[in-house]
């Protein structure tokens, strides 16, 4: 059999149906909170105000991360209104924009098969195809942070000429700033501590005069900069804010409260890079293998050749690292080693025997098979009477999801002596379609996080005029559903700090907001509150006029419609 990564009909066709899929499942699912909901509402609030400097949350300043992920976002809702597929577009295309970027660095650093793996591996990666699919910032530096790696390995491979490195050191630099437009200083500090410590190991000291510094340091402040100064200039608070507390401290105190153990990143690495953990310890050796030998062979300095499999050992390992001995930590954190993990792992099934790629698809059936005999016990995990047929909705979809890739693992296992390729794309492509199978069948979990239900409820009750709450609590969903921000109660959160800018723009005590509520009902003026369940029957205990409107275990949606209150007093009476 020919092998398939040169087979152009047998590539575009497998590339169209990837795409088509991987489109098709942005707008599968309702968006869900927290990261989804704060982050469309945040664009949609740009689109809102015309304002593209400062950044808002609610309609409170929100500086917590640049604004690069709410820009795009925001020109997608301009060009294609609003909605939950076009929330996630630019999520999605920086995934693909990792895989295509993979995928061409290996074909031109290796050799073609090396290159059509990578994409495979990293394509059909639970973690990369979950989070593309999902609207957080952590893909979007990702992407930015996959193009800058990239393009340095192919900056500085050896057969490049030199306006070939002038170039991709160019678009490097370029990306760096785009990440860092993405998520902050790591865009640019973790690129540079990887060079660093490449430098260090491979002893190629050369590497810096290749860099193109000055020319790369226009690029790059010339992008990075105009937000930083525009928005330092309309809001003076905000260097202190974004530089010492989302940085510095962020980094290394537990401010956020989103500490873990040193071990926190391991398990999700070990799922994440499902369906090919099987290979990803003799990948890692593999390369660690490769920096062995390099340095036996060096006597005292390198020999001037670029050596990308150290870089992509380097990046992986570093960043792993580097996150986990950090006070703040969070599962997608770690998203930006996956691509270079995807190539370490396709460098070694290229030269691997069959073998490996047994090892993989049995890993993965012998886990499914595992699975399969617990996935009767979810609906047991269901807090309440009102989740449990939320968790057996899902149940069905990850039958399928276990089933199909359980058969995907059997049939590479069968197919991986005589067709490599094949092997390779069928196991790929099995746990590509069985993770989707798992986020789609989340759905009716994800309506209910998100609150949708109830927004035709809402809607029904309110004008444009009508005053919105929430007390003790923040919805991130239902901003944007509503394109309406609300009155925040007693609930600062994640909004404290400009809530300190615009103290105007809330009510920080209950007891405010129920003097407020009380005299708009008395003066026949409407008001809306979603509200937590406990707090909901302390009002009630206390006489606040309220009347359910919607409610469920997380939410209660009330309104003080003077008029609805005492028709359904009168109801209760001549019943």
């Amino acid at each position: 059999m020919r092998d398939l990564h040169e087979s152009k009909p047998f590539v575009w066709t497998l590339l169209i149906l990837f795409l088509l899929f991987w489109l098709y499942m942005l707008g599968a699912r309702t968006l869900v909170p927290t990261d989804e909901g704060r982050y469309a509402e945040m664009a949609r609030e740009m689109v809102a105000t015309h304002d593209w400097i400062t950044t808002r949350l609610n309609g409170i300043k929100y500086f917590e991360k640049p604004p690069l992920q709410t820009w795009m976002n925001a020109i997608t809702f301009e060009l294609f209104g609003l909605g939950d597929w076009q929330a996630r577009l630019w999520t999605g295309l920086c995934g693909l924009l990792g895989i295509g970027m993979t995928a061409y660095t290996g074909r031109r650093i290796f050799n073609g098969r090396v290159g059509f793996y990578a994409a495979l591996v990293l394509g059909s990666s639970f973690y990369w195809a979950g989070m593309g699919h999902i609207n957080s910032l952590d893909m979007g530096l990702s992407g930015m942070m996959t193009v800058a790696l990239c393009s340095l390995l192919l900056a500085q491979r050896n057969d490049a000429n030199a306006r070939q490195q002038r170039n991709w050191m160019l678009l490097c630099w370029a990306a760096m700033a785009l990440a860092v437009l993405s998520k902050g200083l790591i865009g640019v500090v973790l690129p540079g501590a990887v060079l660093v410590l490449y430098a260090l190991v491979s002893r190629d000291w050369g590497i810096w005069a290749r860099l193109h510094l000055v020319k790369g340091l226009i690029m790059f402040f010339a992008i990075a900069t105009p937000w930083f100064v525009l928005v330092a200039q309309r809001n003076p608070e905000f260097l202190e804010f974004f530089f010492i507390h989302e940085h510095f401290q962020r980094f290394t105190t537990k401010i956020h409260s989103r500490t873990g153990p040193w071990y926190y990143f391991i398990p999700l690495l070990l799922l994440g890079i499902l369906p090919w953990l099987g290979t990803l310890f003799q990948a890692l050796v593999n390369g660690l293998r490769k920096q062995v030998s390099e340095a036996q062979n060096m006597s005292g300095a390198s020999n001037g050749r670029f050596k990308p499999t150290i870089m992509l050992l380097i990046w992986s390992v570093f960043i792993f690292f580097f996150f986990s001995v950090s006070s703040s930590k969070l599962p997608s954190y770690i998203l930006p080693i996956f691509p270079s993990v995807a190539l370490l792992i396709a460098v070694y099934l290229e030269r691997a025997s069959y073998k490996a790629i047994v090892w993989s698809a049995a890993s993965l059936a012998i886990l499914c098979a595992i699975g399969l005999a617990f996935i009767p016990r979810i609906p047991a995990m269901a807090k309440d009477s009102f989740s449990l047929p939320l968790l057996e909705a899902h149940v069905p979809w990850i039958y399928g999801a276990a089933i199909l890739a359980f058969v995907g693992g059997v049939a590479a296992i069968r197919l991986a002596r005589s067709h490599k390729d094949l092997a390779v794309v069928i196991l790929a492509v099995t746990s590509f379609v069985a993770g989707q199978f798992i986020f789609i069948g989340h759905d009716k979990q994800g309506r209910y996080s998100a609150g949708i239900d109830h927004v035709p409820a809402i809607e029904a009750e309110i004008t444009p005029d009508t005053p919105l709450y929430m007390v003790n609590m923040y919805e991130h969903a239902f901003p944007f559903y509503l394109q309406r921000t609300f009155t925040l109660v007693q609930h600062a959160d994640e909004m404290a700090f400009g809530l300190k800018q615009e103290p105007h723009l809330w009510m920080p005590t209950i007891g405010e907001f129920v003097n407020k509520w009380t005299k708009d009902h008395h003066d026949g003026k409407k008001s809306l509150a979603i509200i937590r369940p406990s707090t909901y029957e302390t009002l009630k205990e206390q006489g606040v006029p309220m009347r359910v409107v919607s409610q469920d275990p997380r939410r209660v949606i009330v309104t003080n419609d003077p008029a609805g209150i005492q028709n359904n007093q009168l109801d209760s009476l001549s019943k």
